[in-house]
Order: structure tokens, then C-alpha cells, then sequence
């Protein structure tokens, strides 16, 4: 993940004395300080409150840049066909930056690590609960659903006999995607602190929904499933803990839809409404409009499924903060 520092030599100098600073007694420390202020041109006098300033500064964050990661992948990829343990792209997620281990792609370990980071020292506390899901494992949630043997939104679904086919897929489609269809078959899709609803209700739950909302796209992350209304008319139920990491997986959804059409999508239970439910557009593709505007999808393709015109992007460079 290519990125720009953007520090002055003497901002790095202080990042370095600074975090000498935690370990040093307190003379030793005040050495220190006098020696680097005396090679600033403009020397401020030590007093308590510039060490105190100084403390402070080091953990303030630091700017830095990365692009939109281009990168050609295979069909099998995409549908989560895959084995993330022998691809060196992936690596292990794990406590405390997951509730378990599981693996992620390694620019979105680095992006969430810095976001973590960051609510932290904000008070917020965020956990990756789930990130990247196979096929295998995407067809074990869906049949389990399927077959009576998980609940679909806290409730079993009726017997075969009463609801079947495309009524029962859209049933499960409410929040659980298709094998060969889920954003978290890439490793760039994270789900944060809870898949329950209700948890994002509470105090808590708001409080850290609200820190996301305001400061997630400064690392990358955009909530790819807001609430179902006019501007995103199809698509799952609205998922508060679900953030994609764009500069990643806006490329993927691109090939997505070039590469995989709905007859492609078998090998589970139900498969065969894929085509009729026309599970890539209304669900591959039907994600928040803010993560759409950074697509560079087929027009008429983006246009069909937002039912709006939509303006050509023009800068696709991404900032984010990171805390040193």
C-alpha cells in the first residue's frame, strides 16, 4: 500500500524524542529536549507546559496518502473460491484487533490497526468481529438458513413445503448475501463490534456508530449497506457494522460485474433463483450511493441500478489518518 509521509525533518526528530520521552527520567528527558530545541532555529523555553505540549503532540496523527489499488483478478477470486492461508496478500487478523482470528487482506489490517488506534485514543473502542468469509463458509450460513437450521432474522424459516425458491432466497437475501456473491469473500469487508442490530441502538452502539460515520472514509472504510430507501432502493437491510475498505475493493466490485453474471452463481441450496432475484445487480451492486460514487463501473450499468444519472469521478485518491 504505497504511501507519503508528510513530516518535516524537525516534526520527525520530535516524533523520536517524544517517544523517548515515556521511558526516560525526568532530567534525562529535559536533556534531551534542550539539545533538540537548540537546533531549531527558533528555540521556544522549556517550561512544563511545553514538555506537556510535546507529550501530546506525539500521539496527534499524522497525515498520509495511498491510492486506489488496481489489481486483476480471476473469477474464482471473486466469488470467494480461494484459499487466503497461501496468498501472501493475506494476513492473520487477531485479538485484539479481531474478536478471533481470521484472515484480512494486509491493507485493510493496516487501515483498520490506524483506525483503531485513533477511537482509542477518541474512547472508543472498535473490534473487528468478522472479515473475510469463503465460499465453503458462505454456503454453511446460507443452507443452515436454508434448511431450518439457523434463524433468519430471529426466526426459522417455515418448512419447504410452505415457502420455497425465490421467496424463500429473498427472505434469507434480507441480510445474508449468496455464496459467490458476498463482499466479504475479498478480505476487504469488516464487520465492526456486532452483526446485531440492536446493538447499534443502544448508547454504546451509537456512540460508536456516530465516530465511525464522522471518521471511517479518512482511512478508507465507507458503510456499504446504509438504509434501504430512494437512494439505494435494492439490496440487504441496512448494516451499521459492515465497512468496506474502498481503494481495495472498489476494483473488485468493478470486475465483479464485468466478469460474473448471474447464471454463474451455483453450488448451494437455491442457487437457482440467483438468476431471477438478478442477484448482481439488485445485491452485488446495490450498495450506499456514497460507496458507488467511487466505482468506475459501466455507466449504464451504475445508472440502471441507482435509477440516476451519475457523474464521472475525477479524483480517486484517498487520504486517511493514521496515529503514529
Amino acid at each position: 500500500m504505497p504511501k507519503t509521509f508528510q513530516e518535516t525533518p524537525y516534526l520527525f526528530y520530535f516524533l523520536k524524542y517524544a517517544e523517548a520521552l515515556k521511558s526516560m527520567t525526568f532530567f534525562t528527558s529535559l536533556f534531551c529536549l534542550t539539545l533538540w530545541t537548540s537546533c531549531n532555529s527558533n528555540p521556544t523555553p522549556l517550561s512544563t507546559h511545553n514538555i506537556e505540549q510535546i507529550l501530546q503532540d506525539s500521539i496527534k496523527p499524522a497525515t498520509m496518502t495511498f491510492d486506489i489499488i488496481l489489481e486483476e483478478v480471476t473469477a474464482d477470486f471473486l466469488m470467494g473460491k480461494f484459499d487466503p492461508s497461501k496468498n501472501d496478500k493475506y494476513i492473520l487478523m487477531k485479538p485484539p484487533f479481531s474478536s478471533n482470528n481470521m484472515y484480512a487482506r494486509k491493507e485493510v489490517m493496516e487501515a483498520f490497526k490506524a483506525m483503531q488506534a485513533q477511537a482509542k485514543i477518541d474512547g472508543i473502542q472498535l473490534t473487528v468481529v468478522s472479515c473475510l468469509r469463503d465460499f465453503k463458509l458462505q454456503k454453511a450460513i446460507w443452507e443452515g438458513k436454508w434448511n431450518r437450521e439457523k434463524p433468519v432474522d430471529g426466526k426459522i424459516l417455515p418448512p419447504l413445503s410452505e415457502l420455497k425458491g425465490k421467496e424463500r432466497a429473498l427472505r434469507i437475501l434480507e441480510w445474508n448475501a449468496m455464496p459467490g456473491t458476498s463482499r466479504h469473500h475479498w478480505g476487504t469487508d469488516i464487520d465492526i463490534n456486532s452483526v446485531n442490530p440492536e446493538y447499534f441502538e443502544t448508547e454504546k452502539g451509537k456512540k460508536e456508530y456516530a465516530w465511525l460515520v464522522e471518521n471511517a472514509p479518512k482511512y478508507g472504510f465507507c458503510q456499504t449497506y446504509s438504509e434501504v430507501g430512494s437512494n439505494r432502493p435494492t439490496g440487504y437491510k441496512e448494516e451499521k457494522w459492515h465497512w468496506s475498505f474502498m481503494p481495495l475493493s472498489q476494483g473488485f466490485t468493478q470486475q465483479y460485474a464485468d466478469k460474473i453474471k448471474d447464471k454463474d452463481i451455483t453450488g448451494f441450496l437455491g442457487a437457482e433463483s440467483a438468476v431471477d432475484i438478478e442477484v448482481v445487480k439488485n445485491y452485488v451492486l446495490g450498495i450506499n450511493p456514497a460507496c458507488k460514487a467511487m466505482l468506475n463501473l459501466p455507466t449504464a450499468l451504475l445508472e440502471e441500478v441507482a435509477q440516476e444519472p451519475i457523474l464521472p469521478i475525477q479524483n480517486t485518491d484517498v487520504e486517511i489518518i493514521a496515529p503514529q
